[in-house]
């Protein structure tokens, strides 16, 4: 989903389910008309209590906790997990802001040390990246196309709103699902696009872009030469990332004030790299970072290409001969 949104804000797009007619709203507003309004304010972070929109956003808020270790389980790999009943039972309340007591630090810690393994072991993992290499080049074709010939995506009108549309309205965001998109994918096989077709096969068959660690500007020209001298276009073939991350950096608070906070035994409130030297030595760590290009090393075979040349009539005529068999 986050794809479709690179101009529209995620948070906008769940308020506006929230605010507009929707289920959910009137879900909400039958138990109190001001109940979506006060929903929404925490979304955008603007609730008047400090501690809901540190749950929704922070250093330790909800759906990290969350995502860190259900993609851990789905993933099959051990980087995410961390003691999540241990913090939840040394979390406090103190001035209306959301802490956690000297004695959950350790929790905090392994938590700290999980996101930075999973970030760099899973989500920012080449693989993965690679992936969203196709699905931005792809997205990227598609508003291009609608641009010069719109009739080449006609029969993908799933994904009409997101290139046509000023603003996706609520239904579009609903329609908008996994299954939808990737029978978009399956539809773009045949939309007579070349590079739509290659790009959709290659995401729907696994056929990723090689990657390469990339020193210099010498070594990304060199890469788009190598590529254009295969025929393809560098504009859609050549893939530029770059990806940075530090085990733990708090926020500034001008930026997001919400902090991991450490309630002392005093009752004095510290934040985390104050309250723990791990985390202290953590911040001083060096900044890592991978500068990426992603690109094809080789043709499709044979058989991949004349299915990706393949018009959307040429599909429609040949489904009509087997049916007639």
């Amino acid at each position: 989903m986050r794809i479709f949104l690179l101009a529209t804000s995620i948070i906008e797009c769940v308020v506006k389910i929230i605010l507009e007619d929707s289920e959910i709203h009137r879900i909400l507003a039958n138990c109190d008309p001001e109940l979506p309004n006060d929903v929404a304010s925490i979304i955008r972070y603007e609730n008047p209590k400090e501690c809901l929109n540190q749950i929704v956003s922070g250093q330790l808020d909800a759906d990290r906790m969350d995502y860190l270790l259900r993609d851990a389980y789905f993933t099959g790999t051990s980087y995410g997990k961390f003691d999540l009943e241990r913090i939840l039972r040394t979390i406090r309340l103190k001035d209306e802001r959301i802490v956690v007591k000297q004695s959950g630090i350790h929790s905090v810690e392994d938590y700290i040390m999980a996101r930075y393994h999973m970030y760099w072991q899973v989500y920012l993992h080449p693989v993965a990246r690679s992936y969203e290499a196709l699905l931005s080049i792809m997205f990227q074709r598609m508003k291009d196309v609608a641009k010069k010939d719109p009739d080449v995506l006609r029969e993908v009108s799933m994904f009409h709103p997101f290139l046509f549309k000023k603003e996706p309205d609520i239904e579009d965001l609903y329609q908008m699902d996994e299954p939808a998109a990737f029978y978009g994918f399956s539809r773009l096989l045949y939309c007579g696009d070349e590079i739509l077709c290659d790009i959709a096969y290659r995401i729907l068959n696994r056929k990723l872009f090689a990657y390469k660690t990339i020193e210099s500007e010498k070594d990304y020209t060199a890469i788009c030469d190598k590529v254009a001298a295969m025929g393809y276009d560098p504009t859609y073939y050549v893939y530029r990332d770059a990806v940075s991350q530090r085990p733990y950096s708090p926020y500034s608070i001008q930026d997001n004030p919400h902090n991991i906070l450490v309630l002392q035994e005093d009752g004095s409130i510290k934040e985390l790299s104050e309250a723990s030297e791990i985390v202290k030595a953590l911040t001083r760590a060096d900044l890592k970072e991978e500068h990426k290009i992603y690109y094809p090393i080789e043709h499709l075979a044979n058989e991949d290409v004349r299915i990706k040349t393949k018009t959307h009539k040429d599909y429609k005529e040949s489904t009509i001969w087997q049916l007639s068999e």
